[in-house]
């Protein structure tokens, strides 16, 4: 055990778990003043559902032992005799591991419980807290656990991927952080959420206004502070890897700013503090996958293509006529799609540019829409199940109310 490496690991899975509470802020500054409590609460009930499953079976079920002998999941849960359980089982260290099997699988539990919040952007101002408990649990289950699976459970042996799941190991996509399992993923439901929900009462362009920017704000703040962490701790160790992806970390969420406020500028002569956010979230989704094959200079050219194009994006909700409240799909469907496909053609050594072959654009993309494809299709049927069972949408009357007081019975403000 390298005990550099476990404290590193550590570290970072704090600042990924405090990404959920940022984007807690990041979407309660976008709601309206009546619905922040709502909105935030999805996210603190992520935390809750997602981290106990995790713990139950989805880390079983994400990072099976490849050796049928081997154990599966954390020792005392998922149908091991808790009562024979000591400590002493539960810190033992694999020859040849570099941090405790326990610290890697709280690092992934961070992950799969923000992935889950993000959806919740899609269905603001509109849903029930309950079905969004039972929605979070079963599509943690259903969904992300088996994603997380193909990317990211994979064995190395002297720098040799022996074993793992398939789209990483059998088609050989690269995704170092989470561009398919995280971002695509997360978008891909929000949208088909989006879809069973319905539109908010009044849709319309222009209609729903932030109720508190400097909470956006805070809130991107924050979420790029822990995205050092998701980037960076993907690496595992404390090493080169992790410096790269730190580098390009930051250097695609600056010109993610840049190219939104660009297009802000162009099309409505005003550059916003909510577009600035926007488009800072918008490069660090696309970097996400890629953070590790980039060089700096790249990542630049990532960050600005994407802030661009999720800038443009977001319109596409009113040209379709579907309604995702803040942005989910525009800004990590689209950002996740262009941060893996964007390997394809710049990925070093592998990429276009470096190969001249299509050959890994290829499957990036047979990765990017494998999970799209999964993602939708399981959400949608899971939240219209849902609909049709315990109702997901809150009534038309509570909605215009506001659904704080309805669903919480409490309010953000003391007016």
């Amino acid at each position: 055990m390298d005990t550099g490496n476990t404290a590193f690991l550590i570290i970072c899975t704090a600042l990924v778990l405090m990404m959920t509470p940022a984007l807690a802020f990041f979407y309660g500054g976008l709601v309206r003043a009546k619905s922040v409590i709502s909105m935030m609460m999805m996210s603190f009930g992520s935390i809750a559902i997602v981290g106990l499953l995790w713990i139950i079976y989805g880390y079983a079920i994400a990072f099976p032992a490849f050796d049928s002998a081997s154990f599966y999941g954390i020792p005392g849960v998922f149908g091991i005799d808790i009562a024979h359980i000591g400590l002493e089982d539960l810190l033992v260290v694999p020859d040849g591991a570099s941090v405790p099997p326990l610290v890697f699988a709280a690092f992934q539990a961070t992950f799969a419980i923000i992935t889950v919040a993000l959806i919740s952007g899609a269905i603001a101002d509109r849903a029930k807290f309950g079905a969004w408990m039972v929605f979070a649990g079963v599509w943690a289950t259903l969904v992300y656990f088996p994603v997380a699976s193909w990317i990211f459970n994979f064995t190395v042996v002297d720098g040799e991927m022996t074993s793992g799941g398939w789209l990483v190991y059998n088609v050989g996509a690269l995704d170092f952080a989470g561009g398919t399992a995280v971002e695509i993923n997360s978008g891909a439901a929000a949208l088909a959420l989006a879809l069973v929900l319905g539109k908010r009462i009044g849709f319309a362009k222009g209609i729903h206004k932030p109720h508190n920017v400097p909470f956006v704000l805070l809130g991107a703040g924050l979420l790029w502070f822990g995205w050092f962490g998701f980037n960076a701790g993907s690496a595992i160790a404390a090493d080169g890897i992790a410096a790269i992806a730190l580098i390009n970390t930051m250097a695609a969420g600056t010109t993610g700013i840049i190219g939104w406020l660009i297009i802000e500028r162009v099309k409505d002569g005003k550059a916003t503090s909510v577009g600035a956010a926007s488009g800072a979230v918008a490069g660090l989704v696309a970097i996400t996958p890629s953070c590790a094959y980039l060089t700096p200079t790249w990542a630049l050219v990532l960050g600005l293509v994407t802030g661009v194009l999720c800038a443009l994006a977001v319109e596409l909700k009113f040209t379709f006529g579907f309604d995702d409240s803040l942005d989910v799909v525009g800004i990590h469907l689209v950002g996740g799609l262009i941060g893996t496909l964007f390997l394809g053609f710049f990925a070093a050594e592998v990429g276009l540019l470096y190969s001249g072959s299509f050959d890994q654009l290829g499957k990036q993309a047979i990765a990017a829409f494998s999970v799209l494809v999964y993602s939708f299709v399981l959400t949608f049927a899971i939240g219209w199940v849902i609909e049709k069972t315990m109702g997901f949408r809150v009534r038309n009357e509570d909605e215009l109310a506001g659904i704080d007081l309805v669903m919480h019975g409490e309010e953000s403000y003391d007016y």
